[in-house]
């Protein structure tokens, strides 16, 4: 009996300190998961306002350095909110784990910690743009839905820890029917009163945030909306596409960007949700006559559809954050021109319904021979929700962060001197003129051609002027013209294509542009900040 008792007495002894820690952990994490459920259905009630996750996740963009977030799009692209809620999470787990394992050793101070972190996440909605105290419930809610589950499962974490210590104490280490309970840590009641609540929470709010998150309901409402709102014909068509304006090349950008495959880059974690029935916009500042038009009083005005590129000012060379689309909307000068800006001004300042600003140069916006639009209308149908429903700005020769504000509410008319937009004061220069580029889409570096007459093909843009001519080099030789399709307008991109025979080898293949002004594409490189990037699109094409 002797030679036995050490594994009897290892059987029943009480929860080793990592299981319990563990388990602690896991105490927080469900915590987290019912306080951010909670905190999502409360969100779904007042119609999407105050979500902690977003309102946090909102924060945290607007205090990241211009040139950190530079290169999260660098790296990660239209995938950069995506990685921003991966880190968030992260995050988030890491903070969980801390709360319940400090509420079992520390306490009351994992509760501490929750209010405090709760305590963040109320200053980030409260905060945002267009918050009002409302906005805050969700956050409330949560965080004491959270305090009582957190409570709630480290009374009965403890109380199974006390079970199976007592247990193991008064000698009760002979196995039993229930050796099984006991060797997963004693006191089989105790422990599965634990284990029940941790599963059941933990499922439960799992399954309800997923509902609430899927069921949102401002989301919903302007989808609906958006799908029976049926857009006036335009007063002023934009050109047709004759077969002309597109080349036949496999792998070639196609010369309209499909609504689902336009690039976006913006600072909303959450799509914003208008009803169109209740948007207005409003002009104010150095105005004679500040401005608000509704809507349906934007619709009954003589819209205009006109081809635009757009290009993020992000997109590296050969990169693909640029889009090009038939934009159904209003000019903006027209409304201006009813406000009657003063003399002294020089910029208007957009804003978003999410809080975001543009600085757009004032000359640029009243420029008879710019077509910056109001949009409301994008390929022949309502603007889709994450590219501004119901209204945008659409400004063609400007970078997007100075001039394509989605979800747009208010324009001010006022100076350079006295307001900057959210990119500018992050570091980037305040006008953004888009520089003439050009991108080879095909052949790519990732797929091997064979030899003999291969398409090198793709498209180039030099917005107001137009683009001239398009040149390759193959191995740093001679640059040769490239054909060019038929221009639809200066404001968009132009397909290109070479004729190349191609030999067996490596070879590299580069592409510059010449505007109709007679100036070539530099060859020289910059990185996109704090203007754009510049430099020659080299592809390394492996020929078989």
């Amino acid at each position: 009996m002797t030679t036995t008792e050490p594994s009897r007495q290892a059987t029943t002894s009480s929860p080793a300190p990592a299981r319990i820690t563990l388990f602690a952990g896991l105490v927080g994490v469900v915590t987290a998961l019912v306080t951010l459920a909670v905190a999502e259905v409360v969100s779904l009630l007042l119609g999407g306002r105050g979500n902690p996750i977003l309102s946090v996740g909102s924060l945290v963009i607007d205090l990241t350095p211009g040139g950190l977030k530079t290169l999260v799009i660098d790296v990660f692209g239209t995938a950069d909110k995506i990685f921003l809620f991966v880190v968030l999470g992260l995050v988030v787990v890491a903070l969980a784990v801390a709360v319940g394992i400090v509420q079992l050793r520390k306490p009351p101070y994992g509760i501490t910690l929750l209010l405090v972190v709760g305590l963040i996440a109320l200053v980030a909605s409260v905060t945002r743009s267009e918050a009002t105290a409302i906005d805050g419930a969700p956050v409330l809610i949560g965080v004491a839905a959270g305090v009582i589950v957190l409570r709630l499962l480290v009374r009965r974490l403890e109380a199974w820890e006390s079970a199976a210590g007592a247990r193991s104490a008064a000698g009760t280490s002979m196995r039993t029917p229930d050796a099984t309970a006991i060797s997963f840590g004693g006191a089989g009641q105790p422990r599965r009163q634990f284990l029940t609540t941790l599963i059941v929470a933990g499922v439960a709010s799992a399954v309800v945030a997923a509902a609430a998150r899927a069921m949102s309901a401002a989301t919903t409402a302007a989808n609906t909306v958006r799908e029976s709102l049926r857009l006036p014909a335009a007063a002023s068509p934009g050109p047709l596409i004759g077969t002309d304006a597109t080349l036949d090349v496999d792998g070639i950008s196609p010369f309209v960007t499909a609504n689902a495959d336009f690039y976006r880059i913006d600072t909303a974690l959450q799509v914003p949700a208008i009803d169109s029935s209740s948007w207005t916009l409003k002009i104010t500042g150095m105005v004679e006559e500040e401005l608000e038009i509704t809507f349906d009083e934007l619709l009954a005005l003589p819209l205009q559809e006109r081809w635009i590129t757009l290009t993020c000012v992000s997109n590296e060379v050969g990169g693909d954050l640029i889009g090009n689309a038939l934009w159904l909307g209003y000019p903006i000068r027209e409304l201006l021109a009813r406000a009657k800006p003063d003399s002294g001004a020089d910029m208007v300042l957009s804003t978003s319904q999410d809080g975001f600003t543009a600085s757009t140069p004032l000359a640029v916006l009243t420029d008879e021979n710019t077509d910056a639009l109001l949009a409301v209308g994008m390929n022949g149908e309502p603007l889709p929700l994450e590219h501004g429903f119901p209204v945008r700005m659409v400004v063609p020769g400007l970078y997007g962060y100075v001039s394509a504000t989605k979800w747009v509410t208010e324009l001010k008319v006022t100076t350079f001197e006295q307001d900057e937009g959210y990119w500018t004061s992050r570091g980037w220069t305040a006008r953004g003129p888009i520089k003439i580029s050009s991108r080879i889409d095909t052949p790519s570096s990732r797929t091997p051609v064979s030899a003999g007459t291969v398409a090198i093909a793709g498209v180039a843009w030099a917005q107001h002027t137009g683009i001239a001519a398009v040149e390759v080099s193959i191995d740093g030789g001679q640059w040769r013209a490239a054909t060019l399709a038929t221009a639809v307008t200066a404001d968009t991109w132009l397909q290109w294509s070479y004729a190349w025979e191609a030999t067996s080898g490596d070879h590299e293949v580069r592409v510059r542009a010449t505007d109709r002004d007679g100036t070539v594409q530099t060859a020289s490189e910059a990185p996109p900040a704090p203007d754009g990037s510049t430099g020659l699109h080299t592809v390394t094409v492996s020929v078989d």
